[in-house]
């Protein structure tokens, strides 16, 4: 059955967590590490509720990998991160949460673990490689150790083997295996800080012998790229996939926090990068009957229209959907063009987006990801040779037609399952990326095509028997598998970094090519989504997103700014002509201005260290004149040189902060209309740490960075104890007063914002440069929002003169200033006259009758 048939009332049943559970209504994202304690975290429990949160959300709480600063490197289940406090100190941290009032959410990741230096701390991976098909973990990670020739490929050496071995870089040792200490010593093979267990009774053969019998195959990091055979997260060789579908693996990884959970520590999940695993349905219903029906959010990155699939036991997405539309009605369209046209100029790049993203994903499956695109064609080459009337397509021919498959499908994953029938969805998504593939294929390689894409879709094809064998089914799964990763790989960490006509728009679950959307479009998905899923969770930044929510509004105010823009960009390139490199790369030099402006703050541009550490890391990612592997030294020298340049000129630091002068009123309306859309267009609302005020961050690691709580928690309280915003309000104290007065209305008022009663009504008002809305309780407004959008557009049309919003019935309490009003026509410019952003509650239950009488005088009034 597909989306559109599902009964709405049904949908929105299945979506909600089981009766009784815990429902977050607003989470704060903590991202807890050795920089930051559950000790850490128990200390601002007071501010968070002072601000409103409902749940705490934290970020992975089990053993990671030696320095991790992000927890998704997990390399043991049954521990909590001793460097975060351990089971006791998480223990008395949710207990302290729970006292206070709070739900704690916790962040799992089923889909891989680390391969750490050293091997050891990983000890399911440790007793794999040792003892191969022998070992209890040989079942855990993803790739047959019995099967596979010359071993599991560990990818560590920094030379070839044979350079390696030839200068005594390899040695063979005796020791006690932290955390095996029971076994006594072992024998053990050193590679500097590697460490690696020995097979048993191998260690008496000459070294090389030896290393030819063990179950892994030690080789040069290059090697990864070709001959890697072990499923990774994306490209990341460090990070080894897990076989959760296996019932005993499942249950392994997740006893623990399952435990935590029914011993009450734990109240909801967020699960990392589930369009990774083998069966995402699978696993979601195992999670949701293990807990008894928590609620539970997916990392799900949806394009365009796409929905997550109904059947999933999850309450929905972690909501980069959200933020791309938020963003998108935010946006100017005639901006966005001018814009696109400059970068054509300065870049010299014609090319449009879909074939710039068309020519990366090809890139990705031939480069980075060309190991997983083999072991997929192999697999579909064994289906085909073991099989007479399928033997005749060759290796290559379905290498080729493979790759052209998967770079045309439009989304992550297609969702289907082995021995299942292909739902009609997925017919139709692989069946238009087949027919795209087709134009870049001859008429030979279009026959493989169409037997690729039945055996992907599990129809019969060849020997009827055959339809449901084993390589069959792997192959359906393989693929499903693949197609994230280039997906992931080839957008948002390549396409994205060269097509920089406006980087607001090139974010994660974006699509520059819908940089903008109407006030309409918004209402028509909240509605949709509301309806089908109440509690899913709504976000601006996350942990993975490529910039701060502060960041993009200051990018996309360009677009408001369009023609003074490019007027001031040519006088800065002008400026410094002489230290721009001769054949710089006019993507990366317009990523590096539209970064420079989009963190450029009150206390000035960004700092010049952040700067290059960010443009090495675009650069890099690009993937054109420079690369990871092979970086061009001499180009990003020029390129920082560049931008050392810049932000060391006088004349430019003084036109950089005239242009925040300038632009502030238009984007200090941009980042209060978006913060108070996330908060109140649809499902759980999630706050980034320290996203309550203005923050400069962009891609991770700059954005795990430190928080000052304590400065936070004094501003709030300045502004409790003040009663009102004040009339010279910095945007900082402006956005956190509108952030806590919102989460505290949602504490307040929690089924109108995440319940079965919730729902969403757009407003009507006589501007396009408002967007009005109410949630509603059991149908009944109970709440409205109203934000102005486009400021400068509006300005320069001459303001909000007449313009109105219709009011529901009822009288109505503004949170930030305690203005009353009646239901009917108001003046938006007398609405908007403090903030430009109004959230008001309903305060009665004022009649129909008299309702109507009085929106009928107001509308009287108006026409004389």
């Amino acid at each position: 059955m597909s989306n559109s048939e599902i009964d709405p009332s049904a949908a929105r049943r299945a979506h909600m967590p089981a009766p009784g559970k815990h429902l977050p209504i607003s989470t704060y994202r903590l991202q807890l590490g050795p920089q930051f304690t559950f000790s850490d975290a128990t200390a601002i429990l007071p501010y968070l509720k002072r601000l409103g949160i409902t749940d705490v959300y934290c970020s992975p709480i089990l053993q990671a990998a030696p320095g991790s600063t992000h927890g998704y490197d997990v390399v043991d289940h049954r521990k909590i991160s001793e460097e975060m406090g351990g089971q006791e100190g998480f223990e008395k941290f949710a207990d302290a949460a729970h006292a206070a009032g709070f739900g704690v959410v916790v962040d799992v990741v089923p889909n891989h673990m680390a391969v750490p230096t050293p091997l050891y701390l990983n000890r399911a991976l440790w007793s794999a490689l040792r003892d191969g098909p022998d070992s209890k973990f040989a079942n855990w990670f993803d790739v047959d150790i019995t099967e596979s020739e010359n071993g599991i490929l560990l990818p560590v050496l920094g030379e070839r083997v044979g350079t390696v071995l030839a200068k005594g870089q390899i040695s063979l040792d005796k020791m006690v295996v932290p955390g095996l200490e029971s076994e006594g010593e072992k024998y053990v093979l050193r590679y500097f800080d590697h460490v690696f267990p020995v097979r048993e009774n191998t260690e008496s053969l000459p070294l090389i012998d030896m290393l030819e019998r063990q179950y892994y195959r030690l080789a040069y990091w290059k090697v990864a790229e070709e001959e890697l055979n072990y499923r990774r997260f994306f490209d990341v060789d460090t990070l080894a996939a897990v076989r959760v579908e296996d019932p005993e693996v499942f249950s392994v990884a997740h006893a623990l926090l399952i435990d935590l959970y029914h011993r009450g520590y734990i109240d909801a999940f967020r699960i990392d990068h589930p369009d990774g695993l083998s069966n995402p349905r699978q696993y979601m219903e195992r999670l949701y009957e293990a807990t008894g029906g928590a609620w539970i959010a997916g990392e799900k990155i949806l394009e365009g229209d796409e929905e997550i699939p109904s059947d999933w036991k999850v309450s929905g997405s972690t909501g980069y959907e959200v933020s791309w539309r938020i963003g998108a009605v935010l946006t100017d369209p005639v901006g966005t063009r001018t814009l696109t046209a400059q970068y054509v100029e300065m870049s010299g790049t014609i090319e449009p987006y879909h074939k710039i993203e068309l020519e990366a994903k090809k890139q990705i499956v031939q480069t980075s990801l060309h190991a997983e695109l083999e072991r997929l064609t192999g697999i579909i080459s064994e289906v085909c040779k073991e099989d007479l009337r399928l033997r005749d397509h060759s290796r290559r021919s379905i290498r080729e037609a493979l790759a052209a498959l998967v770079v045309n499908l439009d989304r992550y994953r297609a969702y289907v399952v082995p021995g299942e029938k292909a739902p009609q969805l997925s017919e139709t998504v692989i069946g238009e990326a087949a027919q795209r593939a087709c134009a870049e294929l001859n008429d030979d390689r279009r026959e493989t095509l169409e037997v690729i894409v039945d055996i992907v879709l599990g129809h019969e094809i060849g020997s009827a028997s055959k339809v449901h064998d084993d390589a069959r089914n792997e192959a359906i799964v393989r693929f499903q598998q693949l197609c994230g990763p280039v997906m992931a790989k080839g957008i948002e960490d390549t396409a994205f970094y060269r097509y920089t006509a406006l980087t607001s728009a090139t974010e994660v679950g974006s699509d520059p090519m819908q940089a903008n959307i109407d006030a309409d479009n918004l209402h028509a998905w909240a509605q949709r989504m509301g309806a089908a899923w109440p509690a899913m969770m709504s976000a601006l930044t996350t942990h993975d997103t490529k910039r701060g929510e502060d960041v993009r509004a200051q990018i996309a105010t360009l677009t408001e700014f369009d023609e003074d823009w490019i007027s001031l960009l040519t006088r800065l390139r002008a400026r410094h002509a002489n230290s721009r490199p001769a054949g710089l790369n006019g993507q990366i030099e317009n990523l590096m201005w539209q970064t420079i402006i989009g963190t450029n703050t009150a206390r000035g541009p960004i700092e010049i260290d952040r700067l290059l550490q960010y443009l090495e890391k675009a650069a890099r990612e690009q993937k054109t004149w420079t690369t990871w592997t092979a970086p061009d030294g001499d180009a990003e020298t020029g390129l920082y040189a560049y931008a050392r340049d810049i932000l060391s000129n006088p004349e430019t630091l003084r036109d950089l902060a005239q242009w925040r002068e300038r632009t502030l009123p238009a984007l200090t309306s941009r980042i209060l209309a978006q913060k108070t859309l996330a908060l109140t267009l649809v499902g759980v609302a999630d706050s980034y740490q320290g996203e309550e005020i203005t923050r400069n961050i962009l891609v991770d690691p700059d954005n795990r960075g430190t928080v000052d709580f304590q400065r936070l928690a004094q501003m709030l309280t300045k502004l409790e104890d003040g009663g009102s915003l004040p009339g010279d309000a910095s945007l900082d104290e402006q956005k956190l007063w509108v952030t806590s007065k919102i989460l505290q209305l949602r504490r307040e008022r929690p089924d109108t914002f995440v319940s079965a009663r919730s729902g969403y009504a757009p407003l009507p008002s006589t501007t396009g440069h408002a967007i009005a809305f109410t949630r509603t309780l059991d149908g009944t407004p109970d709440v409205v929002v109203v934000t102005d959008r486009l400021r400068h557009r509006l300005e320069q049309a001459g303001g909000w003169r007449e313009s109105t919003v219709v009011l529901p019935r009822g009288t109505w309490r503004s949170i930030f200033t305690g203005t009353e009003r009646k239901g009917g026509p108001v003046e938006i410019a007398d609405l908007l006259k403090s903030l430009p952003v109004a959230v008001l509650k309903r305060i009665d239950a004022t009649t129909d009758d008299e309702t109507d009488a009085e929106a009928e005088g107001a509308s009287a009034g108006k026409k004389e």
